[in-house]
């Protein structure tokens, strides 16, 4: 079942907790990649520093004042896309990152995309991967489901990119300080499956 929007018109750090067990699902002319949702990230309004919300509303930033359930992609230090869930209702900006997912369909597919080069750089060679690596960490996620900036605003009740509920029993879930960035650091807006081997960073 695909989340409707009602799903992420609620409280962020709900929305993170709950998209944990969901599956990811890109459909890129045909080829469809998937993972099971293991680890994220929530951003709450202009007074949090690490928010992209914190200056205020932008072209950049618009869609997070946005309606609930329409992706936000956006080019992180010019080398990685970045996927986000909006959620609570148009006004209020905030949105979950996605950091990690452990791959469920296409794995074929995503280590050719992993294999590619990148600004005249080979990244780790997709074929060298184990599966939990092939999308741990966010720009590793894009990268392997051909996740980029055509998507960003797409409407997350499909049907290019969308989440679904495949009914998946929940796991323990543990919360932690974000990572990768500088400011506001101290609020343990991270949750992530306890132990999964695909979450990135610090377990």
């Amino acid at each position: 079942m695909i989340l409707g929007h009602d799903f992420y018109d609620r409280a962020t750090l709900l929305v993170a907790e709950e998209l944990l067990g969901k599956l990811l699902v890109h459909d890129r002319r045909g080829v469809v990649t998937s993972g099971t949702i293991v680890e994220v990230e929530a951003y709450i309004g202009e007074s949090d520093p690490a928010c992209h919300a914190a200056p205020g509303l932008t072209p950049r930033n618009a869609p997070l004042y946005g309606p609930p359930g329409f992706a936000y992609v956006y080019l992180n230090y010019g080398i990685h896309y970045l996927v986000n869930a909006v959620t609570e209702s148009a006004g209020a900006p905030a949105a979950v990152l996605i950091r990690a997912l452990a791959p469920v369909d296409g794995i074929a597919v995503m280590r050719r995309r992993r294999a590619r080069t990148m600004k005249g750089r080979r990244t780790r060679r997709g074929p060298d991967l184990d599966v939990m690596s092939l999308c741990r960490g966010p720009g590793n996620l894009t990268m392997a489901m051909g996740i980029g900036p055509s998507l960003n605003r797409a409407d997350l009740t499909g049907p290019r990119l969308f989440i679904e509920d495949r009914g998946v029993a929940s796991a323990p879930v543990v919360w932690s300080p974000r990572i990768g960035i500088r400011v506001g650091t101290e609020r343990m807006w991270r949750a992530s499956i306890l132990d999964h081997p695909a979450v990135s960073g610090p377990r």
